[in-house]
């Protein structure tokens, strides 16, 4: 027994999909608050888009792309502002703070997570439902990804906050690859650092190497807090949502490689 064992996050490592979820998050922000979006003409949503770009490293879960998105429509028109936070705020602060500025605008907003979360899953099946090669052409693997997945010689997992009906679909439509469903841990399977734990307790598992590749900084920190996830090689992807201060850090962190995507491909096959 033995081998090659890749737990990988999907949003930022296998795929970029900034440009659904951004416009998954401003078509569900109308429904949520149509009274924000009155005053909101099409050039202001176009920088919307163009800015959640940027601030896509601080998104951990989905439905966060629907507070970044009212947020910076907070920030540009002072009219509909329900937030103490929105007035002067910059781009920079979102980026530096979102960990505490989110709770923040959750309680001044008197929103709820799960709310948040089935109203931005139901956009998306509608979304799909309606317009399949839309909701496809918004997303795109990054380049070589595909291929490396289809050839692997590794065993593959796929752990993400993600719905995982969504993750299974662009695998499927937009990579050509079938994952067996009991291999994609997505949203609503237990945080990530417990999902590793149940992987490399799999019996089938043992003497396997165990890699994870994720591209979110702070996630490769939580499984470093955990001594019973010392066995994994941790991998942050240079090409995912992540900042130059946060590859910068993760330099100086000795558990953790830092991993350009061609070598990426070369791991899986």
């Amino acid at each position: 027994m033995g081998g090659d064992l890749y737990a990988l996050d999907f949003d930022g490592v296998l795929c970029d999909s900034c440009g659904e979820s951004s416009l998954s998050a401003l078509k569900a922000a109308k429904i949520r608050w149509p009274w924000v979006f009155e005053r909101v003409v099409s050039a202001l949503e176009t920088w919307i888009v163009d800015q959640m770009h940027v601030v896509r490293p601080v998104v951990e879960t989905g439905y966060e792309n629907l507070l970044l998105v009212r947020l910076l429509v907070e920030i540009q028109v002072p009219s509909v502002r329900k937030s103490s936070v929105a007035d002067g705020l910059t781009i920079e602060a979102i980026l530096e703070n979102w960990s505490k500025l989110k709770p923040i605008i959750l309680k001044e907003w008197d929103e709820d997570r799960d709310a948040l979360i089935n109203l931005f899953g139901r956009v998306r099946d509608e979304w799909i439902e309606n317009d399949l090669s839309g909701w496809i052409g918004a997303n795109r693997f990054y380049p070589g990804v595909a291929d490396a997945l289809r050839f692997a010689s590794s065993q593959l997992y796929i752990v993400t906050t993600k719905q995982a009906r969504f993750a299974d679909a662009l695998l499927r439509e937009l990579a050509g690859v079938t994952i067996p469903a009991d291999r994609i841990y997505g949203l609503g399977t237990g945080p990530k650092v417990k999902v590793l734990q149940q992987l490399q307790g799999m019996p089938e598992h043992e003497g396997f190497s165990l890699h994870f590749v994720e591209d979110r900084l702070a996630t490769l920190k939580n499984v470093i807090k955990e001594p019973a996830l010392d066995g994994w090689n941790l991998y942050l992807g240079r090409w995912g949502y992540n900042t130059e201060k946060e590859r910068e850090e993760a330099e100086s962190i000795p558990r953790i490689q830092l991993l350009d995507l061609s070598d990426f491909s070369k791991k899986l096959k």
